[in-house]
């Protein structure tokens, strides 16, 4: 499996497990250059922009070990371009982590939601 189907198939996975929790798929993979937004939803009065980590092994870490300060201002400068894009103003929005982890069951991955990583 390549590096893209794995991440393709984590986040297909990540949107069923947001939709199962009240979350309202808007985009995915916002692009603009030097930046990607993995999943656009709104939960509630929230804008949520999520980031999701696939990993098959902990040879590189767990999933949520990839959100360094690094990716998280890469990913809110990203957002801040979707939020004049659409004209979003003072409204919330939040940075969330999803993980989707294959490394203990191949069949039966563990999917962990991290809400407003930022803090």
């Amino acid at each position: 499996m390549t590096t893209k189907n794995v991440g393709d198939l984590g986040e297909e996975l990540a949107c069923k497990y947001l939709q199962s929790h009240g979350y309202k798929i808007l985009k995915k993979n916002y692009r603009i250059r030097g930046g990607e937004i993995d999943i656009v939803a709104q939960d509630k009065e929230y804008l949520v922009f999520v980031e999701v980590k696939t990993r098959y092994s902990h040879e590189f870490g767990l999933p949520v070990e990839s959100m360094t300060p690094w990716k998280i201002q890469y990913l809110l400068k990203t957002a801040k371009f979707y939020l004049q894009e659409i004209n979003w103003e003072d409204k919330p929005y939040r940075l969330d982590f999803v993980g989707v982890d294959f490394a203990e069951d191949k069949n039966n991955p563990k999917v962990e939601l991290i809400k407003n990583i930022t803090g």
